[in-house]
């Protein structure tokens, strides 16, 4: 490490690793436990980055359902990564890339290929030490190239199964490797609270610890969720039998809104506890802008309803980064979004008013195939009938220039060759140059590029710049045959790539607001740092829900009045 924390040179002292291992159930929140110990070691000085390792078989989550794996989280690299990786970002401020997620499937992927060149000299390949020293050797690149001073690293799923043992092994190594005093191993696991005995219950976190000790793993601090507060019996019961001092046993009790959990460990004395068993002198966190979040987040001076009309909204977890953008949009605007979920499968003709009516704004996310796609395009040709501030992102800007293609050009098969390869009127068509890929992982248009942004547009306004960089995932485009009469019907492109090919922005001026992007504006908000475009959205919502409250408020003084 070469930093400096608090007026310590930190040039001497080794590189620090944490691991976070969770236990009895999935889904207790070692990303955004893993993203508030990483903000609390950044609020004290450090430098930190988090690593994420997946211990199922896929190479990436690209291929995975949204309804089985939630949202893929693109990095600027381009590299499809597990939604955790949006909660890092977020929680410490900082773009990570390719190298802070591993599958199992990229890990074997990547001893496979080394086999096949003849880098084990002919070898037995073997769980340990070949897949052991693969996943430690994942570990040590990211520490080498990060320029940090320590790394977080969650382990994914749950101690217990098959699959992450390797992972287990390899982490039980890098304490041999690196030092007692170079390492802490956290465990998440569950206290749950029986109602029936009106009581919480240990045990599950007795066994869950026991498990991974007979791997060699003996964990330093035990997190624990619950429902109910931990009493001080129940943090020396859990200590007793798990072999940890009762001040390991860290309450990690459900709040509101994750943004709160930083200040919660903190007052649990979680982060102090870390630097101790890492024998750092480090000064108190600074706390003071997140503080101001959490009293905004908190105490809103208004509301807003928003719909996200898709097609995954069974499964918010689809939609995680959106849903995070509006919440940080509501923090710089001072305002609550109420997110209201909309099928778009379920949006016909006969309905669409009813089921869009009441809404501040709309907003159309991303998304494959075409089940809902009508709907979509039903909901975009509502918000511009009625002038609702709209947003569409990806599918959501297709469906936009679809419904404009059909309603006002004329065009009225107007399609998309993603969903109608007969159309006549392609105008959203296959990228050129995904033209004959076979497979499907990896092959998207995917990461940062350039767009730039037109003079006088909303766009422009919006980002106060000329030329910005933002995360695409996709493989369908405007096809350029239908820019002139869209354009000519007043449909504006206000943002594209810098050799105008491809667009990449387009706006309707004589709407209060109205914008579709073709990338994913939602991967690069942060709750200190609001995008752009979701803090202007819901600042054009909230003008549209004064502005009717308003006319509500005119009519019902007409009616008293005559």
């Amino acid at each position: 490490m070469s930093s400096r924390v608090g007026g310590i040179d930190l040039s001497d002292v080794p590189m620090k690793y944490i691991f976070i291992t969770g236990g009895v159930v999935s889904a207790l929140g070692k990303g955004v436990a893993s993203s508030s110990l990483g903000m609390l070691l950044k609020a004290r000085g450090m430098r930190v980055t988090i690593l994420k390792l997946d211990p199922y078989l896929n190479v990436d989550p690209g291929t995975l359902s949204p309804f089985q794996h939630g949202e893929v989280f693109v990095t600027d690299d381009g590299a499809e990564t597990d939604l955790d990786l949006g909660h890092y970002e977020r929680f410490i401020d900082k773009s990570l890339s390719q190298d802070n997620n591993w599958t199992a499937g990229r890990i074997y992927h990547n001893v496979l290929l080394k086999e096949r060149r003849g880098d084990y000299l002919g070898a037995t390949l073997q769980v340990i030490p070949h897949v052991t020293n693969e996943l430690k050797f994942a570990i040590q690149k990211l520490a080498d190239k990060s320029q940090v001073d320590c790394v977080i690293t969650e382990i994914g799923g749950t101690v217990g199964d098959i699959e992450s043992l390797p992972f287990l092994e390899a982490i039980r190594q890098m304490r041999l490797d690196k030092g007692r005093f170079n390492t802490v191993f956290i465990h998440l696991t569950l206290v749950p609270f029986i109602k029936a005995a009106g009581e919480l219950k240990t045990k599950p976190t007795q066994h869950s610890v026991k498990s991974l000790r007979e791997i060699g793993i003996q964990p330093d601090i035990l997190l624990c969720r619950t429902e109910r507060p931990l009493t001080e019996s129940s943090k020396h019961k859990i200590g007793l039998f798990c072999n940890v001092e009762p001040e390991a046993v860290i309450e990690g009790k459900d709040v509101d809104s994750v943004y709160k959990v930083p200040l919660a460990f903190h007052q649990e004395g979680m982060d102090d506890l870390v630097v101790k068993l890492l024998q750092l002198e480090l000064g108190p966190p600074d706390l003071e802008e997140w503080k101001g979040i959490v009293e905004r987040i908190d105490n809103p001076l208004s509301e807003v309803d928003i719909a996200i009309c898709g097609k995954y909204t069974t499964l918010h977890d689809s939609y995680k980064s959106i849903i995070e953008a509006f919440s940080h949009a509501g923090i710089s605007n001072n305002v609550k979004v109420n997110i209201n979920w909309v099928d778009s499968e379920s949006i016909d003709e006969k309905n669409v008013g009813e089921k869009l009516a009441g809404f501040s704004g709309i907003l159309i996310p991303g998304g494959f195939g075409h089940r809902g796609v009508e709907g979509m395009i039903r909901a975009v040709r509502y918000v511009r009938e009625n002038r609702v501030p709209f947003f569409g992102i990806c599918l959501g800007l297709q469906c936009a220039v679809i419904e404009y293609a059909r309603y006002i050009c004329g065009l009225t098969d107007a399609h998309s060759s993603e969903f109608d390869g007969d159309s006549p009127n392609q105008v959203i068509h296959l990228m050129p140059d995904q033209n004959g890929i076979v497979d499907m992982g990896g092959t998207m248009r995917l990461g940062g590029y350039p767009c730039q942004l037109e003079e006088n547009s909303l766009a422009r306004w919006t980002y106060n710049a000329t030329e910005i960089s933002e995360r695409h995932r996709h493989r369908y485009e405007v096809n350029n045959t239908f820019r002139e009469i869209l354009q000519k019907n007043g449909l504006v492109i206000s943002g594209t790539s810098p050799d105008r090919r491809l667009v990449e922005m387009i706006e309707i001026a004589d709407h209060p607001w109205f914008i579709g992007c073709q990338f994913h504006p939602e991967l690069k908000s942060r709750p200190t740092n609001p995008h752009p475009l979701f803090r202007d959205f819901i600042r054009a919502a909230k003008e549209h829900a004064d502005g009717s409250r308003s006319n509500s408020h005119s009519e019902q003084g007409s009616l008293v009045r005559d």
